[in-house]
């Protein structure tokens, strides 16, 4: 999956070192929203073991964790994940996170619309779901420049470390085809 300036692709082993300077670097904008993922990255071994499990969790297609990239240096700029994948619903759920250099440049919106395609065309599901808090508006431009109709609010929906549970905006996209 490619843009004119960024690729979507799977994290090998040999970014086990960049991707966990992405999470030390980016640590504080993902402590609410990503505290596992942080957690599993908080080291380099632990980055190394990240990675093999979410190439296995791809190779057992329970969820699709990849890299959004720089095309010539191919530096870590976010991670896209379908997660939840429910295929008797034929159902899953976008997570994402975009490192704070490549904010406002529509990468996130550009990954979401290609992994969208991906989900769709080559995994058969027909639902995505995007779920986001009512004040991350970036979050929500993402969902709505992709097609992703806001459905509900899910009560307690998500509970960050140390706080309250939170109500999260679900937005859905379907597949008409």
């Amino acid at each position: 999956m490619v843009s004119s300036n960024y690729i979507i692709n799977l994290l090998n082993t040999t970014d086990a070192e960049q991707l966990h300077q992405f999470i030390i670097d980016n640590s504080e904008r993902l402590k609410r929203y990503f505290p596992v993922t942080l957690s599993s990255n908080n080291t380099l071994e632990k980055s190394i073991e990240y990675i093999a499990i979410k190439n296995k969790e791809i190779e057992d297609r329970t969820n699709f964790t990849y890299a959004i990239r720089d095309k010539n240096n191919q530096q870590i700029a976010g991670l896209i994940i379908l997660k939840k994948v429910d295929w008797d619903k034929k159902q899953g759920e976008f997570a994402y996170c975009i490192g704070s250099q490549f904010e406002r440049q529509g990468l996130t919106s550009f990954a979401v619309k290609e992994m969208t395609k991906f989900a769709f065309d080559e995994l058969g599901l027909k639902t995505l779901q995007i779920m986001a808090h009512k004040t991350n508006f970036g979050s929500i431009k993402v969902a709505e420049n992709n097609g992703f109709v806001w459905q509900r609010t899910s009560v307690n929906e998500f509970t960050p470390v140390n706080e309250e549970p939170l109500d999260m905006e679900l937005y859905e996209l379907y597949n008409e085809k």
